[in-house]
């Protein structure tokens, strides 16, 4: 056996034990002297209060446990709340940066609701902690799993009944008592407004004895009305300071609310309004409902009551934690592009597609096709062929997209524009991909007979699967950016009947397949080609950069998601993947004991990602300089109340819109001055991880995901919703008029 075949063997096995030993921090042999874990940190549970799960660690002296490294999980009927922790220990991590720990024993609340006919209290408990002094060690991360009966109170469940148990659930509210089966929303929370004049509205809520809304949570807006708006309501007397698990101190009303709120603006010949009104609700001792929203139609001149019409798909009730998260910020919600017609959201989409070929993060794809179309040379029919199955690929992966997202939404589920890249594993693997591109454009590796046909596995084929898969890969990539005109149409198809949604994704991808659809299609462009020559390998070496630059920011963003380590085994699969093809190009045509080793360090290349995808999440902050507030509701609503104006940045690391306005506008010393000399708060939120916060905000202005920006004037009303794209004219005016 040649020696070169022994010496790489002996790098792949050597690649592969440094995967195996890369989180050594958390894989450590136990010492004789250190505790199993459950000694360690010995875990009670009690479920005696309805709605709350309470828990206790007993924590052994020597040994503590990491804050942000506890995580829970809801089984079969069960909902949960956040997590009540206590703040812990300060602590600076060498591996994890600042931390909190906690030492001797930790309690913690953990809110849930069940569903009806639920009997047992069923969830997972995951948390890792360390043992401080010699011999140091981290435990991996241990999950416990309990199976807890629940109080009776909590037994009958806690969601509200369907319609044709309504009747039952009225009875039990009128018997009184804390068990009551919650009512439907709409009889729990009846709605009606009148015109008492053309420029004033009275808005009454009635309700059942023990159910209450919060003040703070009230959002008015009018729908249709150009030129009008409504002042800031007139609150009654008569509300009940709260004390709120997850909110604190809070006002609400119970009973019932009139609340009467002013028109403004020149109201002219108009016989009608609609207004709609959204707000949180609850019942006394027990559920809370997520954020109800309705439309009522008011007749200014008749001064009959509208009856409130729940807009469709709004959700059922939920536990209080979701229902807090729910919470508007501000008093008024904004009109969104959600009004925005059929006819003119594909004439965005198709806009928005066009310019998705410009962007940063789909150029580097493109390069591929570009490659392509060049060495196609003056065959129009191998152009058109490369052309229509690229086309093919596009079209057939937002179409896809569209069927998730309305798959998703129909199941209550929330999906936006590119929250896939909130999975550190996808990162990861689509680090890798482009990596791999890189290293067959650089001619390490060859896949079929046209470089121009590479891609990642199925995409370095030749032919047209290998165009049709570089179309799949041109749109997974291109999920980071939101060009200029997508933001409306993408939410409307969020929002819209299924069908419509799909002509929307259809749309865009004619949009960024267009370009090579006309260079394939009209001649007079196809003679601006150059020819092929000797220089196109040239070219398509010099390409591999723009690639391993994108992986490398793949590999930041990962950093922000999961740390060090998740970087370090990234890096190591890399170099694995980078082995496995420089082997798999020596071996051609060998036998099959050369084919068995690149299948080997092809699977190496994937244990690092198998380990990445267990590293749990780092606990990130968002830089606070030069005054940079945190995004939360509850401070929003503090800013407001303080007639503070406030500029929202809803941003995230793997969007490249959002880091583009960073580096232009908002990093800059002019938008600074601006802040200053307006006394605006600049208020950031970041989505790069899942946040359901953050979610509800883009909900809020029907935003499908970042970059969002919303200016909110100081003296309370809507806030402004800004362009994707943004200028710093466009910020200085925006912040120099809610100053006013």
């Amino acid at each position: 056996m040649p020696k070169i075949f022994h010496r790489t063997l002996l790098t792949g096995l050597l690649f592969a034990l440094l995967a195996a030993l890369a989180p050594a921090t958390y894989a450590q042999t136990q010492d004789d002297n250190i505790l199993p874990v459950t000694e360690a940190y010995k875990l009670s549970a009690d479920a005696g209060t309805p709605g709350t799960l309470k828990l206790h660690w007993t924590i052994a002296p020597d040994y503590y446990l990491y804050r942000g490294r506890m995580k829970f999980t809801a089984g079969p009927g069960v909902t949960l709340g956040e997590a009540q922790l206590p703040p812990g220990e300060k602590h600076d991590d060498p591996y994890l940066g600042p931390v909190e720990t906690y030492h001797h024993g930790v309690d913690a609340g953990l809110p849930y609701t069940v569903a009806p006919g639920t009997t047992r209290l069923q969830l997972s408990v995951q948390y890792q902690g360390c043992h401080e002094v010699e011999p140091k060690i981290c435990y991996p991360p241990h999950t416990e799993h309990l199976d807890l009966p629940l109080p009776a109170s909590a037994a009958t469940g806690t969601t509200p009944p369907a319609g044709g148990n309504s009747a039952l659930a009225a009875a039990l509210l009128q018997a009184g008592g804390a068990a009551s089966l919650p009512l439907p929303p709409e009889q729990a929370f009846r709605l009606t407004a009148l015109a008492q004049d053309s420029q004033h509205l009275l808005l009454r809520w009635t309700m059942p004895k023990d159910y209450y809304v919060y003040r703070d949570h009230i959002a008015l807006r009018l729908k249709d009305a150009e030129g009008l708006k409504l002042a800031a309501p007139a609150w009654p007397t008569g509300g009940v300071v709260h004390q709120d698990a997850q909110l604190g101190a809070v006002t609400v009303y119970f009973g019932n609310l009139e609340l009467p709120v002013a028109v403004e603006g020149d109201i002219a010949e108009r016989r009608q309004l609609t207004l709609e009104a959204s707000f949180l609700g609850c019942q006394d001792g027990g559920v809370c409902y997520p954020l109800i929203t309705r439309d009522m139609t008011v007749d200014l001149q008749s001064g009959t009551a509208a009856s409130g019409v729940t807009v469709p798909g709004a959700p059922a009730a939920a536990g209080a934690g979701a229902a807090a998260k729910a919470a508007p910020p501000a008093e008024t919600l904004p009109g969104g592009p959600i009004q925005t017609s059929l006819f003119a959201a594909l004439l965005l989409a198709l806009g928005g597609g066009l310019v998705l070929n410009l962007m940063p993060c789909v150029l580097p794809v493109l390069s591929i096709k570009a490659v392509g179309l060049l060495e196609s040379g003056e065959n129009p029919a191998r152009r058109r062929r490369h052309a229509l199955a690229y086309t093919a690929g596009v079209l057939t992966s937002f179409v896809a997209l569209g069927l998730a997202i309305l798959a998703l939404r129909s199941a209550g589920h929330a999906l936006g524009w590119g929250t896939q890249l909130q999975q550190p594993l996808l990162v990861a693997a689509l680090a890798c991909v482009i990596f791999a591109l890189g290293l067959s454009m650089s001619g390490v590796v060859q896949f079929g007979a046209s470089l121009g046909n590479a891609g990642a596995a199925l995409a370095n084929r030749g032919g047209v699967v290998g165009d049709f898969f570089t179309g799949v890969l041109a749109v997974v990539v291109a999920s980071p950016c939101t060009a200029p005109f997508m933001g409306s149409a993408l939410a409307y198809a969020f929002a819209a009947p299924a069908f419509s949604a799909l002509l929307v994704f259809f749309m865009l991808g004619v949009g960024l397949a267009l370009p090579f659809l006309a260079v394939a299609f009209v001649p007079a462009l196809a003679r601006w080609l150059p020819r092929p020559g000797r220089w196109m390998e040239t070219l398509k070496q010099v390409l591999a950069f723009p690639m391993y630059l994108t992986a490398a920011w793949l590999a930041w963003v990962l950093a922000n998601q999961r740390g060090a380590d998740a970087v370090g085994l990234l890096l190591v699969a890399m170099v694995l993947l980078a082995l496995a093809l420089w082997w798999f190009e020596r071996s051609r045509g060998r036998g099959p004991l050369h084919h068995t080793l690149t299948a080997l360090l092809a699977l190496a290349a994937l244990a690092p990602l198998y380990l990445l995808a267990q590293v749990p999440a780092t606990a990130k902050t968002l830089a606070t300089r030069d005054g940079t507030v945190p995004y939360s509701a509850a401070k929003l609503a503090e800013l407001r109340a303080a007639n503070t104006p406030v500029f929202v940045d809803m941003t995230a690391d793997w969007c490249i819109t959002c880091k583009a306005n960073e580096h232009t506008v908002l990093d800059g010393a002019a938008f600074r001055a601006t802040l200053e000399r307006t006394g605006a708060i600049y208020m950031k939120g970041d989505w790069t991880n899942e946040d359901p916060a953050i979610t509800t905000f883009l909900q809020q202005y029907h935003s499908p995901g970042v970059p969002l920006y919303v200016v909110f004037p100081k003296g309370g009303g809507e806030g402004r919703q800004l362009p994707t794209v943004l200028t710093s004219s466009l910020v200085t005016r925006a912040l120099e008029e809610a100053a006013r």
